[in-house]
């Protein structure tokens, strides 16, 4: 029944190929050979982030260039846009402050300086005439001494002599005053005369009057002495207070001198300082470059010290990226270690695990990292052109974009793919942190 109804068809014979040897086993076993070698490839592990052009070395940045005195533009030399050398001439500032308007301001504090200095020199002068005059006054008072010295020693000598004439006419008083009384008991007995004892009477008397006045005589010396001592007392005070008046006018001098010498240091400081103010009405530029960014604009306007004025953009710059990284990624980072980078605006083709393949992208290495987070909580990362590697670009500008490859170790694909769905983080390893610091250290 079944083959009456059946129908033999020649396109199934033709088209389905029945009853002829399959391939599919062969292709099967093939891809999975395939596959099983692909996953055995080398893969090079890498941390990818975004980053921007900047420059290696702080002085080529774009620099802000503020004025250092406030003023007011009286003259613009340059305009935005323009190419600039070192030291030229950027813009002419006038001053704004009273106690600089002055236009002789710098003659006029020297003029102060000099006549500091000769007040100086004229208190030196009087200091030289007081040290001369106490030396004067310090030898008179020598002199006058050793001149009372010596009337003390001849008044004492002279005392000396009186005291023994005194002791003398003494002896002579006391022996006539003893006649005298012998006589005069003699005289009551009878046994002399009134005559003989008025004699004896007067040679008494004359005694006594001789002792009364060498006594006299011994006192005034005494007199003498004590007035000469008196009067060397009298003289060293003198002459003291003489010395002490010109020591004082000397020390006056010395504080005038040590007053005026700081007042003149003082005033030769406002000289310096006028003189560089002066020159700070020109504002030169600081390094060739390009004027951007002008913060001010026209004539008249008022600025404030410290206040910026333009932007210059260095012309000769060592280009750098600066990129971050997460703080997991951090201990697989190190100095020399080499990184590919795709910049904004030059075409690309890249193979992430195989850099080398890769197309239009550049090579770096990392000269530097800091060891604090930044605000975005990642770590900056600064990295300078690979001298060995591909040039960098010299369109490059500060600013623009960059996306950052930093390769890390050769594994094999599985290794990575097992990795991935594990959630591991690449892996640390040192081998190749030994091989840049010895590279570094070359």
């Amino acid at each position: 029944m079944e083959n009456k109804y059946r129908i033999p068809l020649q396109s199934f014979d033709k088209i389905y190929r029945n009853g002829m040897p399959s391939k599919i086993k062969f292709w099967f076993w093939g891809m999975i050979g395939l596959l099983l070698l692909f996953l055995f490839l080398p893969w090079t592990q890498n941390i990818k982030s975004k980053g921007q052009i900047t420059t290696l070395y702080q002085e080529q940045r774009p620099q802000e260039l503020n004025s250092p005195i406030p003023g007011k533009i009286i003259k613009w030399w340059v305009k935005e846009g323009d190419f600039v050398q070192k030291g030229d001439t950027l813009l002419q500032l006038a001053e704004v402050k009273g106690e600089y308007l002055d236009p002789n301001l710098v003659a006029r504090t020297q003029q102060q300086v000099d006549a500091k200095k000769g007040s100086v020199s004229f208190y030196k002068s009087k200091i030289i005439a007081a040290n001369s005059q106490i030396e004067a006054l310090s030898l008179s008072k020598k002199l006058k001494s050793e001149q009372l010295d010596n009337k003390l020693s001849q008044l004492k000598n002279k005392l000396l002599g009186d005291q023994a004439e005194f002791e003398a006419v003494k002896n002579e008083f006391e022996l006539f005053k003893d006649q005298y009384e012998r006589q005069e008991k003699m005289f009551k007995e009878g046994l002399v005369s009134q005559t003989q004892l008025q004699q004896r009477n007067i040679s008494f008397q004359n005694s006594l009057s001789k002792k009364i006045m060498v006594e006299n005589k011994v006192a005034q010396t005494k007199q003498e002495i004590l007035n000469n001592r008196i009067e060397k007392n009298s003289f060293e005070q003198e002459y003291t207070e003489k010395i002490s008046k010109a020591e004082g006018e000397r020390f006056q001098s010395l504080s005038q001198i040590s007053l005026s010498e700081g007042e003149v240091a003082k005033l030769e400081n406002s000289v310096a300082n006028y003189t560089i103010r002066n020159g700070m009405y020109i504002i030169l530029a600081p390094q060739d470059g390009q004027v951007v960014q002008a913060k001010k604009s026209g004539i008249g306007e008022m600025i404030k010290d410290g206040e910026s004025i333009v932007v210059i953009v260095p012309k000769k710059v060592n280009y750098a990226v600066e990129m971050y990284v997460r703080p997991v990624d951090l201990p697989l980072i190190d100095v020399g270690q080499k990184v590919r980078f795709i910049f904004d605006g030059f075409p690309s083709i890249v193979f992430s695990g195989w850099p080398n393949n890769s197309y239009g992208t550049f090579g770096g290495k990392i000269v530097a990292f800091e060891n604090t987070i930044s605000d975005n909580g990642m770590f900056r990362v600064l990295v300078s052109e690979d001298k060995n590697d591909r040039s960098w670009p010299s369109q490059l500008k500060i600013g623009s974009g960059a996306q950052g490859i930093t390769l890390l170790k050769d594994v094999p694909i599985w290794y990575e793919l097992w990795r991935n769905i594990n959630g591991f983080p690449q892996d640390y390893y040192k081998k190749e942190k030994s091989e840049y610091s010895s590279k570094k250290k070359k």
